[in-house]
């Protein structure tokens, strides 16, 4: 089996790359980079001292469970780019990676033109950060938890389609609060049962049997937008210091789900 994945740089989107290459024969890596300093460092989030902040905080979660930024394995071919650069890659210039049986999207910037016909020809598969229909948009799991909703951090695997987040879904992924989890540590949980999950169905097979469900978008809760990730917001969320252990979650409907 070979699996073509477009992604992200950083040690999470570097995790999932690994674990495909331990059951396929070969993986495709199309990666758009951002900075591994968020906060610190100006890119698709803005530098403050409350963005270092909190991101210190992701940061520290995200090598908890996936280990700091590494090189890939043996068996995983990467093709870096800058983020934002996806759309502009002409077909011959990743041909070798257009041949596999299986392709991915995870944390890439948005798909058009011919590459999301492609893929969508090809029945790709797509991680979402945030149970669908309920959450979409950007940082999903962390507006999750800002809206008192922690039974509502997870993750959706879908069909890739044109709008953002709206295709077809197969399951949701939900991660169990493990003893003295922060917050951070949930969310980027959340991350870890979804590669789990999508691994050991592509590798079973099973993936391919899963009834797809269309998304109600009756039932959305919020959809949310990078620049609604303020200073101000992050700095409240901070200051709350939110107590996971003493909460409740209570989850809403959900599709075929995954527990880890």
């Amino acid at each position: 089996m070979k699996i073509t994945l477009f992604t992200s740089n950083q040690p999470r989107h570097i995790n999932l790359a690994q674990k495909l290459s331990e059951f396929s024969e070969e993986v495709f890596c199309i990666q758009e980079c951002n900075t591994v300093f968020p906060g610190l460092i100006d890119d698709f989030f803005k530098r403050s001292e409350v963005m270092k902040k909190y991101f210190n905080n992701v940061i520290k979660a995200e090598n908890k469970i996936f280990g700091g930024v590494k090189f890939s394995q043996h068996k995983v071919r990467t093709l870096s780019i800058k983020s934002g650069d996806l759309n502009n890659i002409a077909r011959e210039q990743i041909s070798v990676a257009l041949n596999s049986d299986v392709y991915i999207v995870f944390g890439a910037s948005y798909i058009k033109g011919w590459l999301v016909d492609f893929l969508i020809e090809r029945g790709a598969f797509n991680i979402h950060m945030g149970l669908s229909p309920y959450y979409r948009g950007s940082s999903c799991n962390f507006w999750a938890l800002y809206d008192n909703n922690p039974g509502y951090v997870g993750a959706t695997i879908h069909m890739l389609s044109k709008g953002l987040d709206s295709g077809p879904m197969l399951f949701h992924c939900i991660p169990r609060l493990m003893y003295n989890d922060s917050p951070f540590d949930f969310t980027m949980r959340s991350v870890e049962v979804a590669h789990n999950a999508l691994c050991a169905r592509i590798k079973d097979g099973s993936i391919f049997d899963f009834e797809k469900n269309q998304q109600d978008k009756s039932q959305e809760v919020r959809y949310s937008r990078n620049k609604e990730f303020s200073d101000e917001v992050a700095k409240e969320f901070l200051e709350r210091k939110l107590n996971l252990q003493s909460t409740e979650l209570r989850y809403p409907k959900l599709k075929e789900p995954y527990f880890d």
